[in-house]
């Protein structure tokens, strides 16, 4: 076979001069440069992650601030709670349609940088919001940021990052949207609800700082037929001293074998269908563990068990927890891989989620409702007389099996979920898939989150915590029979064994 031209060497001719093997320091101090300016660029994306997290979760405080409001134009009720609560996933959804098409237009790095336009005009109208119209319009806004976040940053940083640490770099957006809603919950101990929608507008404003000097991904820059440009972003990506042609002319191969858009009819191909179908069956399974409605009314959730602890210092806790879990996930999930790690979390999740609605159903209940921070309207199950005081260490039962059930889904169903939808889908499709996934994901979030608290009046708190345990036993099994190992593979190579069927290169 002739040798590649850029590989030719002559007396008139050398483009790539005779060097000696590189040492071992040389190879670390390589590839530590590569992985200093990686985890620049993804830092910088993720920050859209925090914002997204923080947003998620700001009704946990707020609601019950405005249910005990004196202003008769905030003052909510338990419909308008649940609306406050349920429409930020309306606005998701709505994020991620608009993805399929800004995540091809625009690109990566334009989208989430697109983001900050509503999130920050969302967090300015619930700042100064003088009637239910501008918090709901505000929650959807922000929603709709998150929405489009979630499908771009993932896909982003998964074609930026080189495969041996694409699996710890995939758990940053989790990461961050897991520090989000830690910081939020921190701040809702000091600040007042309207100072917590101005402090989200600072993450929006740094993030697109940052962006602006990160390079675009290579494989959108090719698929545009920039090569020069993509050459240069990967080369700043992979550090100067790296040689990045090898890996350069992989994706430049890769792309023009993909150069169109898939069509409806090869949408159908198995090698196309599969790999959407497993990315979207898991947006689906993840939100159906019940992680959306538990976070949106966790401090709510903590009023209307018999808890040991003040409620917002439960919830902190929780978030404390939440951020150690996708810590270890980012670390372990490059070496354990990640199916032992989805299996582990469903089974913890499982745990979790029956424990808690064993004690909800059998455990003591609160002295008295603390009105409409309560869940129920109605006193719980069929006991005629509530306790007269809380059963003592008992009462730790709700938050221990939450911070299981946070820990569970955020070292496993959490981060690699939002990973493994990057690296499955099919670079051709991958725009618009990972926004029908993004779509679907936050439609069955509405769905839960909407319906959350008239189940609970209905039915009883306890009742969606079984649901929620059944969902994560269908996990396991879903886990064990469709879900490929992809730890230490390049995008290229997932592909293929879609394509293929062959496993050999997943052993």
């Amino acid at each position: 076979m002739q040798e590649p031209l850029l590989g030719a060497e002559g007396p008139d001719y050398d483009t790539f001069p005779e060097k000696p093997p590189p040492s071992p320091e040389d190879r670390a101090r390589v590839g530590a440069l590569q992985n200093k300016r990686v985890f620049l660029a993804t830092f910088a994306a993720v920050l859209g992650n925090f914002s997204f997290g923080y947003a998620l979760v700001y009704t946990s405080p707020v609601i019950p601030a405005l249910e005990h409001s004196l202003d008769p134009d905030l003052h909510l009720t338990k419909s308008q709670a649940s609306w406050f609560g349920s429409v930020f996933t309306l606005g998701a959804a709505a994020g991620g349609l608009s993805a399929m098409i800004l995540n091809d237009f625009l690109g990566r790095k334009l989208s989430i940088m697109f983001s900050a336009v509503p999130s920050a005009a969302g967090y300015a109208l619930m700042a100064g919001a003088h009637g239910l119209w501008m918090l709901l319009l505000g929650r959807t806004l922000t929603g709709f940021a998150g929405g489009l976040t979630a499908a771009c940053i993932p896909v982003y940083v998964s074609e930026i990052a080189p495969p041996g640490v694409r699996g710890a770099l995939g758990a940053t957006p989790q990461l961050m949207a897991v520090f989000g809603s830690l910081s939020l919950y921190a701040l809702g101990l000091l600040l007042p609800w309207r100072w917590l929608a101005v402090a989200g507008e600072a993450p929006v404003l740094v993030m697109i700082l940052l962006l602006s000097f990160m390079p675009n991904s290579p494989r959108f820059l090719l698929s545009r037929g920039r090569d020069e440009e993509a050459l240069r972003a990967l080369a700043w990506l992979r550090g100067t001293d790296a040689d990045v042609h090898w890996e350069f002319e992989q994706i430049q191969d890769n792309v023009r074998r993909q150069s169109s858009r898939v069509s409806w009819a090869e949408a159908r191909a198995p090698h196309v269908c599969r790999p959407i179908a497993v990315a979207l069956l898991m947006r689906l399974l993840q939100q159906l563990t019940g992680i959306t409605p538990i976070l949106v009314y966790l401090q709510s959730i903590f009023d209307s068990t018999a808890v040991l602890l003040p409620p917002k210092d439960d919830a902190a806790i929780v978030g404390a927890v939440r951020l150690l879990s996708v810590l270890i996930a980012a670390l372990t999930m490059d070496l354990a891989g990640r199916k032992v790690l989805l299996f582990v979390s469903a089974a913890i999740m499982f745990a979790a989620n029956l424990t808690l609605g064993l004690y909800i159903h059998f455990g003591p209940r609160p002295l008295s409702p603390n009105g409409t921070a309560g869940l129920e309207s109605e006193s719980w199950g069929n006991l005629a007389q509530p306790l007269a005081a809380p059963a003592g260490y008992l009462t730790l039962v709700p938050l221990l099996a939450t911070m299981f059930f946070i820990m569970g889904y955020a070292m496993g169903w959490g981060p690699i979920t939002w990973l493994l939808m990057s690296e499955v889908l099919p670079l051709r499709a991958r725009g618009v898939a990972s926004g029908l996934c993004v779509l679907a994901s936050w439609l069955t979030a509405f769905v839960l989150t909407k319906s959350f608290l008239p189940v609970v009046s209905a039915f009883g708190l306890q009742v969606p915590f079984f649901f929620f345990a059944a969902i994560c036993l269908v996990s396991l099994v879903f886990t064990g029979c469709c879900v490929p190992e992809t730890k230490g593979r390049s995008l290229e190579q997932i592909e293929s064994f879609f394509r293929t069927g062959r496993r050999s290169f997943l052993r």
